[in-house]
């Protein structure tokens, strides 16, 4: 076997020491070309120099060691040649590099404003959960690795403990899910570690800020179902929107497959049509009182009677209901009737009172502001 020139110069070094002694100066003996042969016989053999140390002599080589790491890491191709290069092309450490430069720049981004990303929902028998898995671009928003995470993430999020009974949603706290361990199986993001570390090495693999941002479960506390949609989905169980309903039925023995049916078409209503209360009941009076206020003003900017104003008032807050009061709404499914005459149209199907406990919308990045400086600054690039 051939020995490139740097494992020759190595090989040179140590015939040196043993011919001329640890201090550098001859021995009484020089060294024989019998030794010399015998260690470059010995290296030649074992191919340590050439295998870890040497280039690849052809460019197809470097094209398969290229692969081969882009295939191990999805970094960007030209970041899997530089490190490789960097590296002497050795590719275990060059995988490292790339893991170490990953990390360092996924810090970095940190401050970035990651309002794209994806809802994740996982559910059983008796509990919902989704949470909110965000990135800067809806690119990297599209990458099977990201979606495999964020349904990683709501499979932990179903599995948490909680002491709260109640119908309505509640918070599954980021703090609470990165303390946790992952045990990930996705050939490009596998093995054990905390949430926070998987996360991390994640927005190493995007290029991109990746942020876990919140988190919520429903348990059911009686009779019925929780029915779930979920709106622009790439694939089951991730999505941009998400509607999760509670319905609870008086008979536990009803066909539940009816309130199933019925249920997902409720919860997509949700979705479409935002209601914020399920009941007029429900409607908290400091939002009935500064909706009047408001339709009070624009009244009496008419100039009419103070009668009529009343009637004018009154008349819009029926609108104001209709608008989000989840039962008051038209249904999407069939706008000439109302959510309330589908449940009553469902408890005689089912023979038992059916009714909504609970209900929650939630959609991806609501709420979040993105700076200027995000517009400016292009995102980095994701496989």
């Amino acid at each position: 076997m051939a020995l490139s020139g740097g494992a020759k110069r190595s090989i040179g070094i140590l015939c040196n020491k043993i011919c001329y002694g640890h201090q550098g100066f001859a021995t009484k003996g020089s060294c024989s070309p019998s030794i010399v042969d015998e260690v470059q016989s010995t290296f030649s053999l074992t191919g340590f120099f050439v295998r870890r140390y040497s280039a690849p002599s052809s460019s197809s080589d470097q094209i398969s060691l290229i692969k081969q790491l882009r295939e191990r890491t999805s970094a960007p191709m030209k970041d899997v040649k530089s490190a490789l290069v960097d590296c002497n092309w050795d590719i275990d450490a060059a995988q490292k590099e790339l893991r170490r430069r990953g990390i360092y720049l996924a810090s970095k981004k940190s401050s970035r404003t990651a309002s794209e990303g994806l809802l994740a929902l996982a559910q059983n028998d008796t509990k919902t959960a989704i949470i909110e898995l965000n990135c800067e671009t809806d690119f990297v928003a599209r990458n099977d690795i990201f979606q495999y995470m964020a349904l990683s993430l709501a499979k932990l999020a179903l599995s948490a403990e909680s002491s709260q009974q109640v119908s309505e949603a509640f918070p599954v706290t980021p703090e609470y899910l990165e303390s946790l361990k992952l045990d990930l199986a996705h050939p490009k993001l596998n093995g054990a570690k905390s949430v926070q570390e998987a996360v991390t090495e994640l927005a190493a693999m995007m290029g991109e800020n990746v942020k876990l941002r919140r988190g919520f479960a429903m348990s059911k506390t009686s009779p019925g179902v929780i029915s779930t949609y979920l709106h622009s989905c790439p694939q089951p169980g991730v999505g941009r929107m998400a509607g999760i309903l509670s319905l609870q039925v008086e008979d536990p023995n009803v066909d539940l497959a009816a309130l199933q049916r019925v249920g997902s078409e409720i919860a997509m209503h949700v979705v479409a049509a935002k209601p914020l209360f399920v009941s007029k009941e429900l409607v908290s009076s400091d939002a009935l009182d500064n909706e009047r206020e408001i339709l009070r003003s624009q009244a009496e900017a008419s100039g009419k009677p103070k009668m009529a104003i009343e009637k004018m008032v009154e008349g819009r807050m029926r609108k104001y209901f209709e608008e989000v009061v989840l039962m008051e709404q038209k249904y999407i499914v069939d706008d000439t009737i109302h959510v309330k005459t589908v449940l009553d149209n469902l408890s005689k199907e089912v023979g038992s009172p059916v009714k909504i406990e609970s209900f929650f919308r939630m959609e991806v990045g609501e709420g979040i502001e993105r700076s200027e400086a995000d517009e400016s600054e292009p995102a980095a690039q994701a496989v």
